[in-house]
């Protein structure tokens, strides 16, 4: 098709603001061709009512309203079975698309080969005092890539296939966090990836707000033990190596959550096994390192990291 149909799923919940600006960002995109699935969770102000009187009449608009609020997980995945485009873009409601985003995807998707299903780009991430630009490289077959902790980008950078979904299943709902990742490593078993090295998504993420991603007990508790049972064994067919960087790198992430909610002794514990099963980066020594004196030390090294990230100008490759 010279002009495929793209399904933009966008889930909301009690941002009506921030829910605003994000379509704002699908209607002023320069690809014609796309339909807007507004997923409700049940918000306090209906999102139709929301998006009453915003100049969105380039988009074809469907709002889809739970009956219950049964949180961002589902609310995606409602969005994704409604979808009816050839191609499916994931946008979080606190998140914003550069102009010529799906027109790139698209693109990308449409001159390369059969075998590539998943297309993401570059993002600029808002932590409130600074910005970063992270630029993504992994592409091809990237499941060793997403074992061994290699970056990627988020919902919001992403656009799939929609026939890659039945093979590789829809996103977990049981993840509280981490739904993202695990979804690319199951979508990896059936699909290459392109990445668009430029930065074409923006995700606003301050570290204080009350974001699913900052949840640490729930991370600890059911996300890192769901995501080693499912793919765990993946890992391991792999071989040794994969086995043990894979468990280090849920390890890292799940310190640094620790970190972040003064949970400083586990922290030290998740980030010491993490350097124990894959000693060869940097970043994870660094990161024990400051957790070892408690808030003494990492205090002290986060102000550092964040006053060199507030007057570094370049962009982060990864």
């Amino acid at each position: 098709m010279p002009n495929p149909l793209v399904s933009v799923v966008l889930p909301t919940y009690k941002r009506p603001d921030k829910l605003r600006g994000a379509a704002r960002s699908v209607a002023n995109q320069t690809y014609s061709n796309i339909e807007l699935i507004v997923v409700d969770d049940h918000s306090p102000q209906l999102a139709a009512d929301t998006l009453a009187g915003e100049p969105l009449e380039s988009i074809k608009i469907n709002c889809v309203r739970h009956q219950e609020n049964r949180g961002a997980n589902q609310a995606r995945n409602t969005g994704i079975e409604r979808a009816e485009g050839e191609y499916i873009a994931l946008l979080d409601d606190d998140d914003a698309w550069d102009s010529e985003k799906i027109a790139r995807q698209v693109a990308e998707l449409e001159d390369s080969a059969d075998g590539v299903g998943v297309v993401y780009t570059g993002c600029e991430y808002d932590y409130g005092d600074y910005t970063r630009d992270v630029i993504f490289t992994a592409e091809g077959n990237v499941t060793k890539d997403l074992l061994l902790g290699e970056s990627f980008g988020e919902f919001s950078t992403l656009m799939v296939a929609a026939d890659i979904i039945p093979q590789a299943g829809l996103p977990d709902e049981r993840f509280p966090s981490w739904q993202d990742r695990e979804w690319l490593i199951r979508l990896s078993l059936h699909t290459e990836f392109r990445v668009i090295p430029e930065v074409l998504t923006y995700r606003h993420c301050p570290e204080e707000a009350d974001r699913i991603s900052n949840n640490y007990a729930e991370k600890r508790d059911i996300s890192y033990p769901l995501m080693v049972e499912k793919h765990r064994e993946l890992a391991a067919r792999y071989g040794r190596k994969y086995e043990r960087a894979f468990l280090a790198s849920l390890l890292f992430i799940l310190g640094q959550e620790a970190l972040r909610t003064r949970a400083y002794s586990d922290a030290r514990t998740h980030l010491l096994k993490s350097v124990y099963y894959w000693p060869f980066r940097t970043d994870r020594w660094l990161f024990a390192l400051a957790s070892l004196g408690g808030r003494f030390s990492y205090m002290p090294a986060k102000n550092a990291m964040k006053t060199l990230n507030s007057i570094k100008s370049e962009a982060i490759t990864k």
